[in-house]
């Protein structure tokens, strides 16, 4: 005996007040994250898939993974208890076993598309690696340094500039007014050096040599970077790491706890001999130059603990403070290889000159951009129309607040010397 219409009709009222139930909660779970890529984590796991009857699974994946970690717990709790929870899996199941598979995922946070979904699946980047294991140095001489991991290190074009010193601010902005100075790198910021480029093959060996040692001997003279690797895989030192190097310009990177403004001083700069290509082209690098970006990265972590989500890419947090624009350097908004160089996908993490200082992308800028790096674009201007919307604020207004916060941020920088910024 087949059920009334009725009984359908009350099934889908069931059905859409549920959905809603389970998407208002994704929202408000989403907003306990303080760090922006946790959040584009959860709301990835939480997205829920009508391909091959895993939605259900997927769904209590990602609240298994939020409830392991504490400060989520500590939030959540109030807001839903265990038995909420409980009802919302449910509620989910009948959902997906019903037929009406929808993401339980607000609909103003655009959904990654597939290629960007498979990247972020193939590296969870909930947690950053841990350090690479110990590299000790074996052999310094006036030409080459090398390492316990086979890195070696030509010096034959290292110079100074002075020593690094440079004032970090506590993510929670509401203590800008005591920030911490320290003298010790917390990153690395990817470049590539945009140089002329000879084909890669035999026959153009002596330009290959010609290109490389003039591009060598200009960044010498500019102080451009601490670490340049040339097309042959070799590694050659610029800046001496104890300074600062004119590699970053205007700048803005966050981690979960500090904020970094104007990079030269706080993070080293590694340059490949590469130029600048759009998703759709190829990669740059060659597997020579890849191994050794692995091995130099892994040196550099290991000695100065630097955490893996501070090794990011130049586009990533290149600015243009007079437009309040991110983006203005492109290079590495693509391609560069997190993985094999040891690093998470950092691709992923919305940019904190956007979250934290109200500042907008250029339109090309996500143009050429890697698939999850432009989703990590749209989940940041997602936070800024949320949060302007927490506030009661029209969205241009809280962007000008957040970016009275970057003046305030510049202000507090004005005691340091200032460097010279680097046009690359």
């Amino acid at each position: 005996m087949n059920p009334p219409h009725s009984y359908y009709f009350s099934l889908e009222i069931v059905l859409m007040y549920l959905r809603d139930m389970v998407e208002r909660l994704v929202e408000r779970c989403a907003s306990c994250f303080s760090d922006p890529a946790e959040r584009l984590q959860f709301l990835q796991r939480a997205t829920v898939s009508d391909e091959g009857g895993q939605g259900r699974t997927r769904f209590t994946r990602a609240f298994g993974w939020a409830l392991a970690r504490h400060e989520f717990v500590r939030k959540l709790l109030p807001i839903a208890g265990l038995a909420t929870l409980i009802t919302v899996a449910l509620g989910i199941a009948v959902v997906v076993e019903g037929g009406s598979r929808q993401a339980a995922i607000s609909p103003s946070i655009p959904p990654v598309n597939r290629q960007a979904e498979e990247q972020l699946n193939a590296s969870p980047n909930a947690e950053a690696p841990e350090l690479p294991p110990r590299v000790w140095l074996v052999e310094a001489t006036q030409g080459f340094d090398l390492y316990s991991n086979g890195l070696r290190v030509e010096n034959q074009f290292a110079t100074a500039t002075g020593p690094r010193t440079y004032l970090v601010f506590a993510r929670n902005l509401r203590e800008l007014e005591a920030p911490e100075r320290r003298s010790s790198p917390a990153g690395i910021v990817f470049h590539t050096t945009e140089s002329h480029m000879a084909p890669f093959e035999e026959d153009h060996n002596q330009g290959l040599r010609r290109a490389g040692e003039g591009l060598l001997e200009y960044v010498c003279r500019k102080r451009a970077y601490h670490f340049v690797i040339d097309r042959f895989g070799r590694v050659f030192r610029i800046v001496r790491e104890s300074d600062h190097a004119n590699h970053a310009g205007h700048s803005v990177w966050a981690d979960q706890n500090w904020i970094y403004v104007n990079l030269n001083e706080s993070f080293l700069g590694v340059a490949f001999e590469a130029q600048t290509r759009r998703e759709d082209e190829p990669s740059p690098l060659n597997p020579a130059q890849v191994h050794a970006g692995r091995i130099l990265t892994d040196m550099l972590r290991a000695r100065f603990g630097i955490a893996a989500e501070n090794c990011v890419a130049h586009g990533q947090v290149s600015i243009n403070p007079g437009a309040r624009q991110a983006g203005y350097h492109t290079d590495w908004s693509a391609h560069l290889p997190f993985r094999e160089l040891g690093l998470r996908d950092n691709y992923s993490q919305p940019l904190p000159s956007v979250v934290l200082f109200g500042f907008e992308t250029d339109p090309s800028f996500s143009h050429d951009a890697s698939p999850v790096f432009r989703q990590a674009l749209l989940v940041a201007e997602s936070d800024i129309q949320q949060e302007a919307a927490a506030r009661n604020l029209a969205i241009e207004r809280y962007r000008e607040t957040l970016q009275e916060r970057y003046k305030d941020t510049i202000k507090a920088l004005a005691a340091s010397t200032p460097t010279q910024e680097n046009s690359q």
